[in-house]
């Protein structure tokens, strides 16, 4: 989801919820501790140079549950942050404290609440690593009846 889209949300809610992967929800205390942009540029394992830049935005819990964020103070830290940092319209990426370490998450949004869905990480290089593609595996049986039938047209 992008920042654009965040904003608009915020502008229609009530009250923001952020759901975890296994459906639970981020407590309703939590703080967003930062609002970022984050610059990585690394190279890959074919030996190409790559950039991304993400919005950043981190999610907080503790003890304080006299407070809660509301969407509109949400949308007014974006906004500060934008003329600060002058973001483009970037995607979001949302760091939240779990049991053991901190989790990278994608944002998605269902209406009433920010979904944090997991991101995957993947080779871009495959042709230079020349990962073998899985091929799909076919019964000799079903190709046959299903491609070489005179009546079929193929032949």
């Amino acid at each position: 989801m992008k920042l654009s889209e965040v904003k608009n949300h915020l502008k229609s809610l009530e009250q923001i919820g952020f759901q975890l992967p296994n459906g639970a929800l981020v407590a309703p205390h939590f703080h967003v501790t930062e609002v970022g942009k984050i610059t990585k540029d690394f190279i890959d394992c074919g030996g190409k140079v790559r950039s991304e830049k993400v919005i950043n935005f981190q999610l907080w819990e503790e003890r304080d549950y006299d407070h809660r964020l509301h969407p509109g103070k949400l949308l007014s830290i974006i906004e500060i942050s934008e003329k600060r940092f002058q973001f483009d319209d970037l995607e979001i990426e949302v760091e939240y404290q779990g049991k053991e370490t901190i989790g990278k998450y994608n944002l998605e949004f269902d209406g009433t609440n920010f979904l944090l869905t997991s991101k995957l990480t993947a080779c871009l290089a495959l042709d230079a690593c020349k990962i073998p593609v899985e091929k799909t595996k076919i019964k000799i049986a079903e190709a046959v009846s299903s491609c070489c039938d005179p009546k079929s047209g193929c032949c």
